[in-house]
């Protein structure tokens, strides 16, 4: 739990998020049955691996279209967070799934590219220029409009009034936040305001091509209770993806990989013979029948350094601190050598070591 804590933590999880989903996992692992089919460690994959694809939400959440169009769909969220360049991805996205929609305001350059029609009146009021837009969509039969409202540096309460008037007036079926995920841990406060002050209905998670691996995304939805709908994935208009909270999962316990360690441990070790070598290495009886398994056991697992390379901190050592290729042609030859040198003696010579003179050594 304390490697699957830290892997949350170091995914830029929120951090009371990280501790009751730890415990949850924990009450949920002690004294929990084993399927027949999966070994203890498969089974606390399995447990972490269901319970943060439950904390993001379970099922891939989706837009609720209205029954009489046009759907009002409200993006929100703080300057260069990514609000217009995202309002064209989902309206190409929306294009591309038939639907006809509109967007307003800021989106001439990428609207234009997106081919979808932009409705802009200058400088004029936002509330204004939003019922305008909606009735102008309405005349044209497009069934959703995407409003691209202002953004600032931080929160304030000007941009909060502007966005609570544009809401009052409009009434739209969905308002999404645009979260940029390289903020790391101030997106949650960010969500947090945002939703407290007038309520969000899903949340679009932008550049996470990059090297973060989401765990903001993972608190936002802990916290606001609001599902994430899209990630934005690249620059170009069409990387905008559905969000799926399994695949998040995955991304987010990259902790060096230490669940497809356990995974593999849990498919190629025998539990068994696993805990009787642990005993007799306290108990000192560890001959040379144990040591024969456990290099075969490594090998199942594919080799010393395929293991080191899952743990956290060791599989990205590079430059000077680099690993050394611990599966190397010359390390394999030394490992044969040892087995043949093992097999080669007898079996009372293999559980009893104190038998081994000089002679015998010879032989």
């Amino acid at each position: 739990m304390r490697e699957v804590r830290l892997a949350l933590l170091e995914a830029d999880v929120n951090y009371k998020v990280a501790k009751e989903l730890t415990a949850k996992i924990t009450e949920r692992a002690v004294g929990q049955d084993v399927m027949e089919s999966l070994t203890p460690g498969q089974m606390v994959v399995k447990i972490v691996n269901e319970e943060l694809t439950e904390l993001m939400g379970g099922d891939n959440a989706r837009i609720e279209f209205a029954s009489k169009p046009p759907t009002v769909i409200m993006l929100c969220g703080l300057q260069g967070s990514g609000k217009t360049t995202h309002a064209a991805k989902l309206a190409l996205m929306l294009k591309n799934q038939n639907h006809r929609p509109a967007a307003i305001d800021q989106l001439k350059v990428v609207g234009a590219k997106a081919g979808v029609p932009v409705f802009e009146r200058g400088t004029q009021n936002p509330v204004k220029t939003a019922k305008e837009a909606i009735r102008n969509a309405k005349d044209y039969g497009n069934d959703v409009v995407i409003l691209d409202t202002a953004g600032r540096l931080h929160i304030d309460e000007e941009l909060m009034d502007e966005l609570k008037n544009v809401k009052a007036e409009v009434e739209p079926n969905e308002i999404l936040l645009v979260i940029d995920s390289m903020t790391g841990q101030d997106a949650v406060n960010v969500a947090e305001s945002f939703h407290n002050k007038i309520g969000i209905d899903g949340v679009i998670v932008t550049k996470l091509d990059g090297d973060t691996r989401g765990g903001a995304a993972l608190s936002i939805k802990a916290v606001t209770g609001r599902p994430i709908l899209y990630v934005g994935m690249g620059e170009k208009l069409s990387d905008l993806e559905q969000f799926y909270p399994d695949r998040m999962a995955s991304r987010i316990l990259g902790m060096g990989d230490v669940l497809t360690l356990i995974e593999k441990a849990g498919a190629e070790l025998d539990e068994e013979k696993a805990m009787q070598m642990a005993d007799k290495m306290k108990k000192a009886q560890f001959d040379f029948e144990d040591y024969l398994m456990s290099m075969e056991q490594m090998r199942k697992m594919g080799g010393l350094s395929s293991i080191m390379s899952m743990m956290p901190g060791l599989g990205g050592l590079g430059g000077k601190n680099k690993l050394p290729d611990l599966d190397s042609p010359e390390n394999d030859k030394k490992m044969a050598r040892m087995e043949a040198i093992i097999y080669s003696m007898t079996p009372e010579e293999r559980k009893n070591p104190d038998l081994l003179n000089p002679s015998r050594k010879h032989r």
